[in-house]
């Protein structure tokens, strides 16, 4: 059994605002103004790159007593922490701060308080209520557990396994916490919380059936954007800059429509849907409301809502021919191939294509307009400098299938009056590609491209980068997506079933 590492991590910005709102109410979002995280795996949860810089630490102050502001600023604030806050009299207030203490600080920290714990929060609250008011004092405690390392940090000691001495496993609330922030991206629910306490989540077979609970629920929906929103290049679709007189249907809009079709096409595709990856990249069928379509130029929809509409499918299939995906791998009024094949080579089939240094960087240019009537015209003079060449041969044909769509997605097939040669293809494989349709299709049937997918799921789970040593945990799992026929929340099921999940080696290490 090789479970691998469990890193000590930290709460991200968007695992912050999702815990804050369910402890405290608090829809503010506070946690966006906390300078951004390393991406790391690209999902800014990599516990390796999580430092602490001295910005962070004191914005992290800043924004606790922001929030312990907004949960004590009126008594209607105060009851919603406990009844008795509603009311508050000399002779009561002490035992209601504890009341307090007690429903906050166990879920705050995401365990049991120890003996003694409690106490110390209600020494603080008397401090903090010194020549003050009762709404000062539990503003302090909140304020308190909020930079507390168990608050902002996932701290988890294990328990031994009487089996293993070498190995220890989460405990019950440990476990809960695991699954909670994996699907949920926040701290647990109550019934987690009594699940854990009961000893429901000792065994693989009883954190599954909580897993398919949980997956079915809502908030699990909020865990996949998320995911998508750093996979995928659509997170700043709604401040995409392009020329208005060259693109005069496009706007910020526009943008901020198009990462919400690519989100609800997936949320579709996953929950109601097939919900295989090779069926996400290969759909018929997209989502759209009036404003998009128009821009689209489908007839016969309507109004705000989304719907689902049928595509051409001689123009577009799949989630990489939407135009966001294509507007957002496009960084200028021009198309740039090489960006987009990258795109498809390292974030959909995890291959290493190294950033140029030194001299090479110097060449490392787009080309100028007038160099070409098209983008291969341009940009084919990458392939046949021996020294670009090697990293070229791979995106350069991904890139240029996609050619038929221009800066903001839309379809074309002519570029400044000149036929565009859409032909390409998909490294590891054999023969050519005959445009972005014949391309995808293509990707889809790769083993390359499911076994990515799942490495990247896996970074995500478990806030990491793989690793050698984390080789047992990305083989069971790719295994496991191949035996689901490469299905979606089975692989979101699977994630919580490996010895990665279960288990840890003593001593942290």
């Amino acid at each position: 059994m090789h479970p691998g590492r469990a890193p000590l991590r930290r709460l991200t910005r968007f695992e912050y605002n999702n815990t804050v709102r369910d402890l405290l109410g608090d829809t503010t979002q506070p946690a966006f103004s906390l300078p951004s995280e390393d991406l790391g795996n690209g999902f800014g949860n990599d516990a390796d790159t999580q430092s602490v810089s001295s910005l962070l630490a004191e914005q992290l102050g800043t924004v606790a007593e922001g929030v312990a502001q907004r949960a004590t600023v009126t008594p209607e604030a105060l009851a919603r922490l406990a009844p008795c806050a509603s009311d508050v009299t000399a002779a009561n207030e002490e035992a209601c701060a504890r009341t307090i203490i007690e429903r906050l600080a166990p879920r705050a920290y995401r365990r049991p308080l120890a003996a003694g714990e409690a106490d110390e929060l209600l020494a603080l609250y008397t401090a903090g209520r010194a020549d003050a008011t009762f709404a000062v004092g539990v503003a302090t405690v909140i304020e308190a557990l909020l930079q507390s390392p168990d608050f902002l940090y996932r701290v988890e000691w294990g328990t031994p396994d009487p089996e293993r001495p070498e190995l220890r496993r989460p405990t019950g609330d440990e476990m809960a916490t695991r699954l909670s922030y994996l699907l949920w991206g926040t701290m647990p629910d109550e019934e987690l919380r009594m699940a854990a306490q009961a000893g429901e989540l000792s065994t693989k077979e009883g954190v599954r059936a909580h897993a398919e609970r949980m997956l079915a629920d809502p908030r699990a929906r909020r865990v996949i954007r998320f995911f998508f929103d750093n996979l995928l290049p659509i997170s700043n679709l709604a401040d995409l800059e392009r020329d208005a007189e060259t693109f005069p249907t496009f706007s910020r809009a526009i943008g901020s429509l198009m990462r919400e079709e690519t989100q609800r096409f997936l949320e579709h595709e996953i929950f109601e849907g097939t919900g295989t990856w090779p069926s996400i990249l290969t759909a018929p069928y997209t989502f759209v409301n009036g404003p998009l379509a128009e821009f689209y130029g489908i007839s016969g929809v309507t109004g705000d809502a989304f719907q689902k509409v049928p595509l051409d499918t001689t123009q577009r299939l799949g989630l990489l021919t939407q135009a966001g995906v294509m507007a957002g791998t496009t960084h200028s009024n021009l198309t740039n191939p090489v960006v987009r094949g990258s795109f498809v080579v390292q974030k959909l089939m995890c291959r290493v294509i190294p950033l140029p240094t030194g001299e090479i960087l110097e060449q490392v240019k787009p080309p100028e307009p007038y160099t070409g009537a098209t983008a291969r015209e341009r940009y084919s003079k990458h392939s046949q400098d021996p020294v670009c060449a090697g990293c070229h041969k791979f995106m350069d044909p991904i890139g240029f299938s996609f050619e038929n769509y221009d800066a903001v997605g839309l379809f074309r097939t002519t570029e400044n009056d000149v036929t565009i040669d859409a032909s390409g293809s998909v490294p590891g494989t054999e023969g050519t590609v005959n445009g972005p349709i014949e391309l995808v299709r293509k990707l889809a049937e790769t083993e390359e491209a499911q076994r990515c997918f799942a490495a990247h799921w896996v970074e995500f789970a478990y806030g990491l980068t793989l690793r050698a040593e984390d080789t047992c945990t990305r083989e069971a799992v790719t295994a496991a997506f191949e035996a689901s026929g490469y299905n979606v929340q089975k692989l979101l099921i699977d994630l919580t079933q490996t010895d990665a999940f279960h288990y840890m080696v003593s001593g942290g290490e």
